[in-house]
C-alpha cells in the first residue's frame, strides 16, 4: 500500500476522503470540478514561475512521476551525486524506516506496533524541490532540506504539516534531520517552518492514519460546505449523510458541536427539536442552543421560523424604496479582479426591472466597469443597494481605494448599502442546509436558468473567455450574474412579506 504526502494531505483535512481513496473502489467517485483543475494548472504555472524568477538550475529525474519506484531510484542517485537542486524528485520510505526515524516514545511506537499490520506500507513523499546544503549525511559533507512551492497567499497548517513529513522521510533516507523545511508562496516570499513545533504534530497525524487504515474503520461522514464542495467524494457522502438525516446537514452543527449532541444522545433531528435549550445552553450557548432547536423544528415541519429573539430586539431594518437597486459581483481571484459588477434595477412606479452588466471583457477594463457602477448608482441617489455577502462592501472599497475614488462619495456609496444575508440570518430560521444565497432563494421557489452553473463554474467560463474569445461563455457569465441579482431581489420581497405578516401577528 502507498501512502502519499496527497493522501496524508487529505487525512488532516478529512479522514473519511483518504478512507475512501484507497478503499472506496467499490464507489463511483464525482469526475474532477473544472474549477479543481483550473487551480491545478494556476498551481504547476506558479511552480514554473518560481523556478524562473529564481533562475533554479536543477536536476530532474528521467522517470515519469507516475512510475515512482524508478523515479525515487533516480531522485536517491541524485542526492548521493551531491547535485544542488532536485526538481520533481520522489522519496519512498518503508513503515519499519519510518518508524526507527522517529523520536523514541515509547507509547506512540507501541500504539503504531499493535495498530499497524500493514508491514507492505511504503510512504511516499514529492517535496517540489530538494536543495543541497553544506551538513553532515550519509552522502557526506552535504544534506538535503525540502522546499514546496505553493499557491496559497498564506503558510495554511497542512502546508506545515506536509512539511514536517518531508523533513521526517528525508531524516530517515539521508541520516540526520535537515535544518529546515521551507515554504514558498504566491507572492513568491519565503516561509521557514518550525520543525520543532510540527515534527511532534505530524507524527501524532501519521499515527493516526495509520491506525485507520490497519482497522479498515470506515471514518463516519460528515459534511462541511465548504470543505466538502470539490471534494469528488462530495455526491457519495452528501448521499449517505441524507440517507441518515445527518446533524452535520442541520446548518450551525460544527464538528465540535456534533460530537457535543451525540455524547448526550442527540443523534436526529427530531431528538435536537425535541431538547430542552436550557440543558443545551450551559455547553452550548444560550443563543446557539435555541438556534440549532429552532432549526431543527424548522426542518421538521419545513417552514420559516421567526428567530426566537427577533421581536425582542432592535428589528432589522430592510428598506423599501421607489427604485431599488440588486448587486452582484463576479470576480477572479487569480487575478485579483473584479469583472462583472451586475446591477438590476426596480423601478416600483413603472414597474419595471432593467439589468445593467457592466462586464471588463479584457481584465484592464475593471476601472472604467468601475467607473460605470459610480455613474449608474449615483443617478439613484436615494435607491437603496441590496446584495448577499460582505463581499460587495470589501470590493466596493477595495476598487475605490485602486481607482482613486474620492472618500466622500464611497462613504455614502457604502451608506446605501443593504446586506440581505446579514437581514435573513437576524431575523429568520428557514428548513436549509446551508444560507447561501442560492439554497435560500431555492427553498422560496426561485430557480436559476443554468442548473449546473456556480461563482466557481463563472471563474472558468471566464478564463476561458480571455483564451478563446467564445462569447458563448460570456453569455452564461451574464445570465448566472442576473440571476444572481433577481435571487437577491426575490428574495427581499419574500422576507419583507414574512417579517410583515409577523408583525401582524404581533400585534393581534
Amino acid at each position: 500500500m502507498l501512502l502519499t504526502d496527497e493522501l496524508l494531505l487529505n487525512y488532516k483535512r478529512c479522514r473519511r476522503r483518504t478512507y475512501l481513496d484507497l478503499y472506496g473502489n467499490d464507489r463511483e467517485p464525482d469526475a474532477a470540478k473544472e474549477f479543481l483543475l483550473k487551480l491545478k494548472r494556476e498551481s504547476q504555472a506558479h511552480v514554473a514561475a518560481v523556478l524562473t524568477a529564481r533562475s533554479l538550475s536543477y536536476h530532474q529525474p528521467q522517470a515519469a512521476a507516475n512510475d515512482w519506484l524508478l523515479n525515487a531510484k533516480e531522485t536517491q542517485a541524485l542526492m548521493q551525486q551531491g547535485v544542488d537542486c532536485i526538481y520533481g524528485g520522489i522519496l519512498t520510505l518503508s513503515l519499519a524506516d519510518w518508524r526507527s526515524s522517529l523520536i523514541k516514545d515509547p507509547r506512540q511506537d507501541k500504539t503504531e506496533i499493535e495498530a499497524t499490520q500493514s508491514d507492505n506500507l511504503l510512504f511516499l513523499a514529492s517535496p517540489t524541490l530538494l536543495i543541497k546544503q553544506a551538513g553532515k549525511s550519509k552522502w557526506g559533507d552535504w544534506l538535503y532540506v525540502p522546499v514546496n512551492i505553493k499557491l496559497g497567499r498564506r503558510p495554511k497548517q497542512e502546508y506545515k504539516f506536509i512539511s514536517a513529513f518531508h523533513a521526517q522521510v528525508l531524516a530517515a533516507i539521508q541520516g540526520v534531520l535537515p535544518s529546515k523545511s521551507q515554504l514558498i508562496l504566491r507572492q513568491h516570499d519565503d516561509y521557514f517552518v518550525n520543525l520543532d513545533h510540527w515534527l511532534p504534530k505530524m507524527q501524532a497525524i501519521v499515527a493516526n492514519c495509520l491506525q485507520m487504515l490497519a482497522t479498515d474503520t470506515e471514518p463516519e461522514v460528515f459534511i462541511s460546505r465548504q470543505k466538502c464542495s470539490l471534494c469528488h467524494w462530495y455526491s457519495h457522502c452528501y448521499t449517505k449523510a441524507k440517507s441518515e438525516q445527518h446533524l452535520s446537514l442541520i446548518p450551525g452543527v460544527t464538528p465540535k458541536r456534533y460530537e457535543y449532541l451525540t455524547t448526550i444522545g442527540i443523534e436526529t433531528v427530531e431528538s435536537l427539536a425535541a431538547t430542552c435549550p436550557i440543558n443545551l445552553g450551559e455547553a452550548l450557548g444560550t443563543q446557539a442552543a435555541m438556534e440549532l432547536k429552532q432549526q431543527a423544528l424548522s426542518l421538521l415541519d419545513d417552514r420559516a421560523l421567526l428567530k426566537y429573539d427577533y421581536l425582542g430586539t432592535a428589528k432589522t431594518s430592510i428598506p423599501i424604496a421607489a427604485i431599488e437597486l440588486y448587486f452582484d459581483i463576479e470576480a477572479e481571484p487569480e487575478r485579483n479582479l473584479d469583472y462583472l459588477l451586475g446591477v438590476l434595477l426596480v423601478d416600483r412606479r413603472e414597474r419595471t426591472e432593467r439589468f445593467y452588466p457592466l462586464l471588463a471583457e479584457n481584465p484592464e477594463d475593471e476601472g472604467q466597469i468601475w467607473q460605470q457602477f459610480l455613474t449608474l448608482v449615483n443617478s439613484y441617489p436615494n435607491a437603496p443597494i441590496f446584495h448577499f455577502s460582505e463581499y460587495e462592501i470589501d470590493t466596493m472599497k477595495r476598487l475605490a481605494q485602486l481607482y482613486r475614488t474620492p472618500k466622500p462619495q464611497i462613504k455614502s456609496l457604502l451608506s446605501r448599502c443593504v446586506d440581505l444575508h446579514y437581514s435573513i440570518t437576524r431575523s429568520v430560521i428557514l428548513p436549509v442546509e446551508s444560507y447561501s444565497l442560492k439554497s435560500l432563494a431555492n427553498w422560496i421557489g426561485f430557480q436559476w436558468r443554468d442548473r449546473g452553473a456556480s461563482g466557481d463554474q463563472c471563474v472558468c467560463w471566464y478564463d476561458r473567455w480571455i483564451n478563446t474569445k467564445d462569447r458563448s461563455f460570456i453569455e452564461a457569465i451574464l445570465r448566472y450574474n442576473e440571476d444572481d441579482c433577481r435571487a437577491t431581489f426575490y428574495l427581499k420581497e419574500w422576507l419583507v412579506q414574512f417579517l410583515l405578516e409577523a408583525r401582524m401577528n404581533e400585534i393581534v
